[in-house]
């Protein structure tokens, strides 16, 4: 049996194991994944130990019980449980409805898919056996007499072992983007101008844009418009928009960021609504900046509309995803080199086959 361990310690580690940017965080550290990890360790279901998890074993787990922390009630717990009318003492966790949360995203989505549960694969799918175990390297984080460097060296052993390349990117620039968030934002423009932003979110966001989606997607970036979310402007580039025949006006309903690809013949101008927590790129906000540049002359097809979000996992897109405009991008800072195409129509142009053909990689 490994050691036991209470609940609100499991609570307390998880996050820092899977830190934010890590795919499905959030079945992974919320309060039903530290009950899921607690019932695992009480009934010592751990790789190589023959003794498996099953939801059961978290949804009838009770307060009294999981108190009980001697060999016997631990080994008692995990077999009675598993009968039909099983009576376990105490006051449940959770209701049976919980078994579907439970196998499907706590573990499936969640901790089996980022390599910290294993699945056993001899069971027929109908079989009510359990068929979950902590990966021992996993389960060793919880030793309660693991702490400080120690535990911070294996952490970073395990996430460096189990999660993969593009997750470990990702939770980098993550924190990356919280420490520039808390102590101010230098940002770079194409022009090699500098200048800094107001600690935030909103900054981390748009220094990205500019230092990063623009040197990806544009051909020759430039930034013709930067604001802050007090409506402070930080850059209004008045030559290049009256040059390309864009005429700026502030007191225009005007979004976050204006960038243009002044690479094609016909340049192309990127409208980016910055998205913190709320603001992206509506048919509301779509129609009112397309009247803008009908406006000024420019055409449908030079005009992009851009959401930038800080990761897929963010409150932010959560929010928002569905408010977004058809014909419209969403990028996300934390995978710089994807990008979420909305596209509208139906036409045969637009079938799956012909999608795919476009963004074949050799």
């Amino acid at each position: 049996m490994p050691p036991y361990v209470s609940r609100d310690l499991i609570a307390e580690r998880l996050p820092l194991i899977f830190p934010e940017g890590t795919p499905n965080r959030t079945y992974c550290v919320r309060e039903l994944a530290a009950s899921t990890v607690f019932a695992a360790l009480y009934i010592g279901a751990v790789e190589s130990t023959g003794r498996f998890l099953g939801p059961v074993h978290v949804y009838r787990m009770t307060s009294e019980q999981a108190a009980r922390s001697s060999r016997a009630d631990r080994e008692g717990y995990a077999q009675q449980v598993l009968r039909k009318k099983a009576t376990i003492p105490g006051t449940r966790w959770y209701a049976d409805n919980t078994r579907e949360p439970i196998r499907d995203e706590t573990l499936r989505d969640g901790l089996v898919a980022i390599g910290a549960v294993l699945r056993r694969n001899d069971l027929p799918t109908t079989s009510g056996q359990p068929r979950y175990a902590l990966k021992a390297e996993f389960a060793a984080l919880f030793d309660p007499t693991l702490e400080g460097d120690a535990l911070a060296a294996a952490i970073r052993n395990f996430q460096a072992r189990h999660l993969s390349k593009s997750a470990l990117a990702r939770i980098s620039i993550m924190r990356a983007g919280a420490a520039a968030a808390s102590a101010g934002v230098y940002i770079t423009f194409p022009n090699r101008e500098t200048r800094q932003l107001a600690p935030g979110p909103s900054a981390v966001i748009s220094c990205a844009v500019i230092e990063s989606f623009a040197t990806r997607y544009l051909e020759q970036p430039a930034v013709l418009w930067l604001s802050e979310s007090n409506n402070k402007v930080v850059l209004r580039d008045d030559q290049i928009a009256k040059a390309i025949g864009l005429n700026i006006e502030p007191d225009k309903n005007l979004p976050d960021i204006i960038l243009a690809d002044l690479g094609p013949i016909e340049p192309l101008i990127v409208f980016v609504e910055v998205v913190a927590t709320d603001g992206a790129i509506t048919p509301r906000r779509q129609a009112a900046m397309h009247a803008i540049t009908d406006a000024a002359g420019f055409k449908r097809s030079q005009i992009a509309f851009l959401t930038a979000y800080q990761d897929r996992s963010s409150a932010g897109f959560r929010k928002t995803v569905s408010q977004l405009a058809w014909n419209s991008f969403a990028w996300f800072v934390s995978e710089p080199d994807s990008i979420l195409i909305m596209r509208n129509g139906g036409t045969s142009a637009a079938r799956l086959s012909h999608l795919l053909a476009v963004h074949d990689e050799p």
